[in-house]
């Protein structure tokens, strides 16, 4: 028996490993004082954000093509769902 994720699955870890990316280079880069840190404390906070707003049209543009196989997989399982629903409505309409 194989494990074979769902294409939602795939693209939540894609996405989770582009921001993690982008929060350990943006990290090195206000280590290393390329980039300010944050005021007092807020540095992680700071870091966070710089890494959100990155990452966010980073996997928009990188993860098409996983967001385009997730689209057709929700929209097969609708289609299973619409199809279950008649076929339930229909048996209850002959009853």
């Amino acid at each position: 028996m194989s494990f074979t994720p769902s294409a939602a699955f795939r693209y939540t870890l894609m996405r989770l490993g582009i921001f993690v990316g982008s929060f350990l280079a943006i990290w090195g880069l206000v280590y290393f004082r390329v980039l300010p840190s944050g005021l007092g404390s807020s540095n992680l906070f700071w870091v966070m954000l710089l890494a959100l707003v990155v990452s966010a049209p980073l996997s928009w543009v990188v993860l098409r093509r996983q967001r385009d196989a997730m689209a057709v997989q929700v929209a097969e399982k609708v289609d299973r769902a619409k199809e279950r629903l008649a076929a339930n409505q229909s048996q209850e309409d002959g009853v």
